[in-house]
C-alpha cells in the first residue's frame, strides 16, 4: 500500500519535472552596455530593468528566458540570422527599422538629452556645438539625428561601439558632447563619480521621425505568433501591476509615458 504512494509520488514529481523541463526556450538579443537597462553586475550577471522584465514576460507566456549577448551595431543582423528569437535591448521604434524588422507594443518611451561639460557655455543646440566633437552610439537613432542637425550645422561625429566608450572620450576631452537616453545617460555617467564635472544641457532634443515612438521589442516579421504572444503578455503583466513593480526598481518616475 505504502509502496503504490511512494511510486504516485515519484509519477507526480517526474511530471512536474518534464512540465518544466518542456518549457520552450525563448532566446532574446541583448547589448549588455545600457545601464540601467541591461547590464552587468560586478559579478557578470546580466541585470537591469529589461532583463527583470523579460523574465516576467517570459514567466507569464510560460516561456524559458536565454539571453544572447550582441554588440549594437550588429544586433538586428544577428535576429535575422536567427540567433536569437527576439531584441530587447532598450531598442526605438522608427518607421526605417520597421522597413527589416517588426515591433512589439510599447515598452518605454524616454526623452534623449545631450551632455556637456559644467562651465564650457555649450547649450546642447547645434548651433553651439559648431565646431566642436559630438559622441553617441553607432547604428542608434540618436546618431541619425547628429547627421542631420549637428552635422549639418558644423559639428563633427564620432560614432562609438558601446555608451561606456562615449562617457570615456568626454571625460578625457577627446569629444566636447554625447547624445543619448536621459535615463542611461543619468544612471550610467552622470550619477557616477566620473560623470560629476558634467550635466546635460537645457537644448530640447525632438524629432519623432527620426528618435521614433518609444522602445519596443523586435522580432522577424514572419514571427507572427510570436508578436501576438509577447503583446499579450506585456498587457498582461501591466494589467497585474508586475511591470511598475519592476519600473520602480531602477527609475523614479513613469518610463512608460503616455
Amino acid at each position: 500500500m505504502k509502496l503504490r504512494y511512494v511510486f504516485a509520488a515519484v509519477a507526480v514529481a517526474c511530471g512536474l519535472s518534464a512540465q518544466a523541463d518542456d518549457l520552450k526556450d525563448l532566446r532574446i538579443g541583448t547589448d549588455a552596455t545600457y545601464e540601467p537597462f541591461e547590464y552587468k553586475s560586478p559579478e557578470g550577471k546580466l541585470v537591469g530593468f529589461e532583463i527583470d522584465l523579460a523574465n516576467a514576460l517570459c514567466a507569464e507566456m510560460k516561456r524559458n528566458c536565454v539571453f544572447v549577448e550582441s554588440p549594437w551595431d550588429g544586433i538586428v543582423p544577428s535576429l535575422l540570422a536567427k540567433k536569437y528569437d527576439v531584441i530587447i535591448s532598450g531598442m526605438t521604434v522608427t518607421d526605417q527599422r520597421r522597413k527589416t524588422v517588426a515591433f512589439s507594443d510599447k515598452i518605454t518611451d524616454i526623452p534623449y538629452r545631450v551632455i556637456v561639460k559644467r562651465g564650457s557655455g555649450l547649450d546642447g543646440s547645434p548651433a553651439s556645438l559648431k565646431g566642436k566633437k559630438m559622441g553617441v552610439l553607432k547604428g542608434s537613432t540618436e546618431a541619425d539625428y547628429i547627421d542631420k542637425y549637428y552635422v549639418k550645422a558644423g559639428a563633427t561625429v564620432q560614432t562609438y561601439g558601446s555608451t561606456q566608450d562615449s562617457y570615456l572620450d568626454l571625460v578625457s576631452g577627446r569629444t566636447d558632447a554625447i547624445l543619448g537616453n536621459l535615463v542611461e545617460m543619468k544612471a550610467g555617467f552622470l550619477s557616477k563619480p566620473e560623470g560629476k564635472a558634467f550635466e546635460f544641457a537645457p537644448h530640447e532634443v525632438k524629432d519623432p521621425v527620426i528618435l521614433g515612438y518609444g522602445t519596443g521589442a523586435a522580432m522577424r516579421k514572419q514571427d507572427k505568433q510570436l508578436m501576438a504572444d509577447f503583446n499579450a503578455a506585456l498587457k498582461a503583466i501591466r494589467a497585474q501591476g508586475v511591470y511598475q513593480k519592476i519600473a520602480a526598481k531602477y527609475f523614479d518616475f513613469d518610463v512608460y509615458g503616455k
